[in-house]
């Protein structure tokens, strides 16, 4: 890589503000970056690290005017860095179309066009493979299974039987999809398994990290709504629906029939009780515990969740105790010699 950094920006659609004549020849974060490197900063509170950094340049947000270092403002700084980066940064690795000899392909199977099959995949009887899509070493597709067209399945992904995958999805490895809804009737102290009958059903263009699992529903659908992205170790119960464009970030626990309203964003660690709405454009902090509905539009956190705002509040007063703690026992003091005082007195 070698360009001006004019010719970068007009590449991401940005404005320099600076040399445009500056020789970019590499990209790199911003703490790891050296002198030729373009990195990025998204946010205005980790500007401090770009004054420090050895890049050449940075790719930054409009309200960011003044910098040491030449600057190219866009609207969104990570965005323009990938785009960056597919353009001059290794390329992804291609799997050519075809079906490894190692394959175990059942009956009644329909491939489309130019599918890639890779070694040790099974694709049991009357599953349905769309055109372009490719599963990796190791994938099992179960009976009456469906995947759309353009899909990328990575190594050791379990996709059980009458699960519906549109197109474009991407599902990485040790993800099972699929797996029995948790649901047991107790009698008398043992525990008889609820048969799970329904589905799972993941909508285009979803994205889900590696070790995930997403159980079916116990009847009806198990629901991942177009454009939702998933990060690794996400635990996903039977019958949730989660709304369009969400994200759920690592580690993530949703409990059985809990409804996940548009743009919701769940951060790592939260964990959802089961039968709850959350409504559209929440935003749940991590390690949260929501146990109640939430509406919508709302930024919560702490366990049990509430407002951020009010939940700050109390952790703040939280950590006054010891202060207060400390006051109270010197006023239990000073009440403890008056009335010692007032005794020897004889009052």
């Amino acid at each position: 890589m070698r360009k001006r950094l004019k010719e970068i920006a007009e590449t991401v659609g940005g404005k320099v503000i600076g040399d445009g004549e500056t020789i970019i020849t590499g990209i790199s974060g911003i703490k790891e970056a050296k002198k030729g490197d373009i990195t990025f900063v998204a946010n205005r509170k980790y500007f401090s690290l770009a004054e420090k950094t050895k890049a050449s340049a940075i790719i930054v947000s409009p309200d960011i005017t003044n910098s040491s270092h030449p600057l190219i403002q866009v609207e969104n700084p990570s965005l323009a860095f990938s785009k960056i980066i597919s353009s001059t940064g290794p390329q992804p690795i291609q799997f050519s179309p075809g079906i490894h000899p190692t394959a175990v392909i059942g009956e009644n199977v329909e491939l489309g066009k130019n599918v890639s099959i890779q070694s040790y995949v099974v694709i049991e009887d009357n599953s349905k493979i769309g055109d372009r899509s490719t599963l990796c070493s190791g994938v099992y597709i179960g009976h009456y299974t469906q995947v759309g067209s353009d899909c990328l399945i990575y190594p050791h992904v379990s996709i059980r039987e009458r699960i519906i995958i549109g197109n474009r999805v991407i599902i990485h490895s040790g993800t099972v999809i699929g797996s029995d809804g948790f649901g047991f009737a107790t009698l008398r102290g043992v525990h008889h398994k609820i048969p799970q009958i329904g589905t799972v059903v993941i909508e285009d263009d979803v994205e889900i990290g590696a070790n995930v699992t997403i159980d079916r529903a116990r009847f009806d659908k198990t629901w991942i709504k177009k454009g939702v992205k998933i990060d690794n170790l996400v635990q996903i119960a039977h019958n949730v629906i989660i709304g369009e464009n969400s994200i759920i970030v690592a580690q993530v626990g949703i409990s059985g029939s809990t409804t996940i309203g548009k743009n919701v964003i769940i951060a790592g660690q939260a964990g959802l009780i089961g039968h709850i709405v959350i409504g559209d454009n929440v935003v749940i902090a991590g390690k949260s515990g929501v146990t109640k509905d939430i509406p919508d539009n709302l930024h919560i956190s702490g366990f049990p969740a509430r407002e951020k705002g009010r939940d700050m509040k109390t952790y703040a007063y939280i950590s006054r105790f010891p202060k207060l703690l400390k006051k109270i026992a010197l006023l239990e003091e000073k009440i403890k010699k008056l009335e010692e005082e007032k005794k020897g007195s004889g009052y």
